[in-house]
């Protein structure tokens, strides 16, 4: 039966198109989701072939391959009181071609070996059968965080209270009863204590379901890569990372407010969120950031005959670059009066749409967002470039290969390409055209 409002707590490491979906949930919607922190809480998990941990694929009702579905980020709740993270460093010895997919115990050499706690600090996850230390990977420079009771700021912790935290890991970390992570603060990392940042909740994983198995981490054209010729389970062939979503984008402007348009590439579209950060620059350079559990609200819209190759989002203002703000009366009078002077005519209002691109590197996920744009509004691929420098910009989601390409297009183009409705919609009212 379709649900108006369905809540999940289900979890997933992979994201498997053939393996029967929540839901589904009604178009027009809203899903309520618990999770879990991404990154290094399933890091240091080696028992599943993934290094994230994310809700499973939510059914949407009516969405079919060649739509798009509109999330709508309704509310955004940390729930987690401290989390740990940092840098990391691959183990060698400890997995086999790729740390996060295909962990390896080195005492009795079993593949994503079953584990358990022992203990805190860096050695605390044992295999299950030979009791060795088993996490592929370990943190170079890591802190722990500790969070208000209104989680508007985190600071990190000395290392006497960061073991204080390892003592009560989960609790700390608000893990649901549904997941099956290892929580990092069992670590007690606390390498830079003493430094204040204010929380900004966003997204880093959400999207829909790929065309093709792949571990929830690696959905994404700089992860994905990692699998073509892969030696275990979850190998890919180069063509087949057409059929990626990028739902892993780690795009700081996913926060609550945004709406992020996600392609259907498979029945149901599959509807996934996971990967909460308190807080993350652009380009998540540490590779990691401050992974929490969270309660997401997501409001669901169908967009029929809408064919993306990749996620397309609509930030809240704050988080559009200037140069594609929608312009002030002031400005577009004064636009006006001197087109006038001169005797041609303004282009239509015009409003900020963002396009996320991936790739092995950012040069490649550049190039991949131009392409898209192109694509999809007609426009050749100088035109793009010349938009997206005079009303527009490229910023950097994450290293190596994430970004997110924004553009003012006009209303004409927003029409043709069928989502000026919720584009308005988003932004209100917009420029008003002059004259």
């Amino acid at each position: 039966m379709t649900g108006k409002v369905v809540q999940t707590t289900a979890m997933s490491w992979l994201l498997d198109p053939k393996k029967p979906m929540l839901g589904p949930v009604a178009n027009g919607g809203t899903i309520i989701a618990r999770t879990s922190p991404g990154c290094w809480g399933p890091m240091i998990t080696p028992d599943y072939p993934s290094g994230h941990e994310v809700t499973r694929p939510m059914a949407v009702a009516d969405a079919v391959p060649g739509d798009a579905v509109a999330l709508k980020i309704q509310s955004l709740r940390i729930t987690s009181t401290a989390t740990t993270s940092g840098t990391d460093a691959p183990l060698d010895g400890n997995y086999e071609g790729d740390p996060f997919v295909a962990p390896v115990c080195p005492g009795c050499g079993r593949r994503n070996p079953s584990t358990y706690i022992c203990g805190t600090g860096r050695d605390a996850v044992r295999c299950r059968d030979c009791d060795t230390p088993v996490t592929p990977f370990e943190l170079a420079n890591g802190y722990t965080m500790l969070f208000d009771s209104a989680r508007s700021l985190g600071i990190t912790v000395p290392s006497e209270l960061a073991s204080d935290i390892a003592e009560a890991a989960s609790a700390f970390g608000a893990l649901p009863p549904e997941s099956r992570q290892h929580s990092t603060n069992l670590i007690a990392a606390a390498d830079i204590p003493g430094i204040v940042s204010m929380v900004r909740p966003m997204i880093g994983n959400i999207g829909s379901c790929p065309a093709v198995v792949m571990p929830s981490s690696h959905n994404a054209g700089d992860f994905g890569g990692f699998l073509v010729g892969a030696p275990h389970d979850y190998a890919l062939e180069e063509g087949e990372l057409v059929h990626r979503t990028d739902g892993h984008m780690d795009v700081n402007a996913v926060t609550e407010g945004a709406t992020v348009i996600v392609p259907v590439k498979v029945e149901g579209a599959g509807i996934y969120v996971g990967d909460v950060h308190a807080m993350q620059g652009d380009g998540e350079v540490a590779g990691h950031t401050t992974d929490v559990s969270a309660e997401v609200a997501l409001g669901v819209s169908v967009l029929k005959d809408l064919d993306l190759e990749g996620p397309i989002i609509l930030p809240i203002l704050e988080h559009v670059p200037a140069e594609a703000r929608p312009l002030d009366a002031q400005t577009l009078d004064a636009a006006f009066r001197l087109a006038s002077r001169y005797g041609f005519e303004l282009e239509e209002p015009a409003y900020p749409v963002s396009f996320v691109g991936s790739g092995p590197d950012i040069n490649s996920a550049t190039d991949c967002a131009m392409g898209r744009i192109s694509r999809l509004t007609g426009y050749d691929l100088d035109e793009v470039r010349n938009r997206c420098t005079i009303r527009g910009a490229v910023e950097i989601g994450r290293l190596p290969g994430v970004v997110v390409a924004t553009l003012a297009l006009p209303e004409a183009k927003l029409g043709e390409m069928g989502i000026l409705e919720i584009v308005r919609e988003h932004y209100g009212s917009g420029e008003e055209p002059r004259g």
